[in-house]
């Protein structure tokens, strides 16, 4: 680098050096700054009170004017004030900011580490009426309202109410008026529209309601928390219905709608309306935040008069996913409790609810009742279980005649291998599918457990033994997540039943002369595919498999003894003798004109 380069790098930098200098901004010009800075951040935050704003500056005190010149202006200024109303059962927040439901804590119940247990969480809720005055849209959750009472508290069969009001003028107004009676789940809502469809042009009189919130997790598992909570609704003119659990899902209803609940696994808020709800729209919306079970939305529109005021009757229900609670309710509530499908849910409605219910009066442990609630059962299908093993000890004492029989037809004729067969158990008087259909019928009593257990609230918090709570897993052993697996614990009472399955699968193999059969593999496979499944599922549920497990392998143990291989073998063989007092199957029957078919398809082709 020669010396006039240097120079002019030297005169470039001190250009640029003095240029900083000069250019600075003085210490006023920092301070504007600042507070123009601030205030756009308090306003995005909407932390900025009007209030403030009207004694700071100028410019603020246009924007306040520019407000109180909007449709209920005084309503948009003005301090929130929040009113509690407590009963037995919940301690409700009402806020004067929007005459809005701020937060309710339901009282004797709390979340999986102990806080207090929140169904609605203060911040995470809005609720209002939208409609437009004046050429100018109203969104009632963002006004103030006049609290007109104070804190109230009520036991028994009394009952209290409040009111707020939101006023436009002396004869036009908006007036909530919230009742709680003592011990009850619910809050009742009275809405008056007074001389406001007087506000409005006459092409656009109607009234839409908005309902959201946020529902923070309450359970130890979170994932399943979330695929069992989403929107409920029922249709006036049909049925319960829902969106979907597993994925975000939005829906335009056609039909008018009753009730919308925002359903969490074990708890739901429902909003419920004595006038039809119109034009429902309902979404759901998971979010990224694993305390945050999921997003809930509720539009839809009142009906309303344009030549009188209007009145609207609403009901909040905040509580629990009790099948007897909300039964109480009435109008479907109970339908938010998925029972299962089909059979499944006649089980559990018809037959598992009363026998649980019953039991529970007893006030016996839930561990306790759980057992007495299996061998219940397993007492009702004895019957099915000693046919379907009697059926399979014929099987087994013919295997040895079965296998002669193929040892002389072969594989390569697989119709006369099987007409020889269908001969063989038509002379031994035995149904080959004897032992399936018997444990066919039992599945559904199996199944109907699968869904009861997951969605017992009584469950919720409950302990028995080393279980801490028998809605959710237990899990002595933790660790960090698996690669793949993603598991991260191990259920202890998901391995014992797990144990005790293998356990019977190798009697029943010992048992039936399967000792050769591949498919004696599967049995040992099945268990320790479902250790992966169950191994999240509530340790309710696992422990009603272990003791299913358990009695079935006693059973079959017991019933093992009363059966004589050698008496059936000579009873098949006194039948093929006498083939005539033998009854044909209908399963029988089928088989045989299915073979016939087939031969007359055959030669047909010859």
């Amino acid at each position: 680098m020669d010396r006039s380069t240097l120079i002019g790098l030297v005169l470039i930098f001190g250009i640029i050096a003095g240029s900083f200098y000069l250019m600075k901004p003085s210490e006023q010009e920092l301070k504007q700054e600042q507070q123009l800075q601030d205030s756009l951040k308090r306003v995005k935050e909407g932390l900025a009170p009007v209030a403030d704003s009207l004694k700071a500056n100028v410019p603020n005190q246009v924007d306040s004017a520019a407000l109180m010149s909007k449709p209920f202006g005084a309503a948009r200024l003005g301090q929130e004030q929040v009113i509690t109303l407590e009963n037995e059962k919940i301690i409700a927040k009402v806020s004067s900011k929007g005459g809005q439901v701020k937060s309710v804590q339901l009282k004797n119940e709390t979340n999986f580490d102990g806080q207090p247990l929140m169904i609605l969480n203060e911040n995470y809720n809005k609720f209002g009426f939208v409609f437009k005055a004046n050429g100018e849209n109203v969104n009632t959750s963002e006004l103030n309202f006049a609290a007109q009472g104070s804190n109230v508290s009520v036991t028994g069969e009394s009952a209290e109410s409040v009111s707020f009001r939101l006023n436009y003028s002396d004869t036009q107004y908006l007036e909530y008026t919230y009742s709680i009676k003592g011990d009850d789940y619910t809050l009742g809502l009275d809405v008056k529209a007074v001389g406001i469809q007087n506000l409005m042009d006459v092409k656009t009189r109607s009234i839409a309601l908005n309902w959201e919130s946020t529902l923070l997790q309450k359970e130890l598992n979170g994932k399943s928390e979330r695929e069992k909570s989403t929107v409920f609704f029922k249709e006036t003119a049909g049925g319960v219905d829902h969106l979907s659990e597993s994925s975000d899902d939005s829906e335009k209803i056609a039909e008018k709608v009753s009730w919308i609940a925002f359903k969490q696994h074990f708890f739901s808020a429902v909003l419920s309306s004595n006038q039809p709800l119109n034009n429902a729209e309902l979404a759901v919306s998971s979010d990224s935040d694993p305390h945050i079970v999921k997003h809930y939305k509720a539009t839809a529109d009142l009906e309303f008069s344009a030549q009188k005021d209007n009145q609207y009757s609403f009901n909040y229900f905040f509580g629990p996913n009790k099948y007897k609670v909300l039964k109480a309710q009435g109008d479907d509530f109970q339908q938010i409790i998925n029972m299962g499908w089909g059979p499944m849910g006649w089980i559990n409605k018809f037959i598992t609810v009363p026998i649980f219910d019953f039991l529970d009066g007893f006030a016996l442990s839930y561990g306790i009742i759980i057992l007495i609630l299996t061998i219940v059962l397993k007492g009702v299908l004895f019957p099915l279980t000693y046919k379907s093993y009697k059926s399979m000890a014929k099987m087994r004492v013919l295997k040895p005649q079965l296998d002669e029989i193929k040892e002389k037809v072969g594989e390569d004729n697989p119709m006369l291998l099987q007409q020889e067969q269908m001969k063989l158990y038509k002379q031994a008087g035995v149904n080959p599918l004897g032992g399936c259909l018997p444990l066919v019928l039992q599945m559904p009593f199996t199944l109907a457990f699968f869904f009861f257990f997951p969605n017992l609230f009584e469950l919720r918090g409950e302990s028995f033994l080393w279980i801490h709570d028998l809605s959710t897993y237990d899990a002595p052993i933790s660790f960090a997540p698996l690669p793949l697996i993603g598991i991260n614990h191990i259920s202890l009472m998901c391995v014992l039943m797990t144990l005790t399955t293998l356990l019977t699968t190798w009697y029943n193999n010992a048992t039936s002369g399967a000792a050769n059969n591949q498919m004696k593999y599967l049995g040992y496979i099945m268990p320790l595919i479902f250790f992966f499944v169950l191994n999240n599922f509530p340790a309710g549920l696992n422990y009603y498999y272990f003791l299913a497990a358990v009695f079935t392998f006693l059973t079959q143990v017991i019933i093992r003894q009363f059966v004589d291989d050698e008496k059936i073998l000579a009873k098949i063989e006194s039948n093929k003798k006498n083939p005539k007092v033998q009854k044909k199957s209908s399963f029988q029957q089928k088989m045989e004109d299915m073979m016939r078919q087939q031969q007359a398809a055959q030669q047909k082709k010859k």
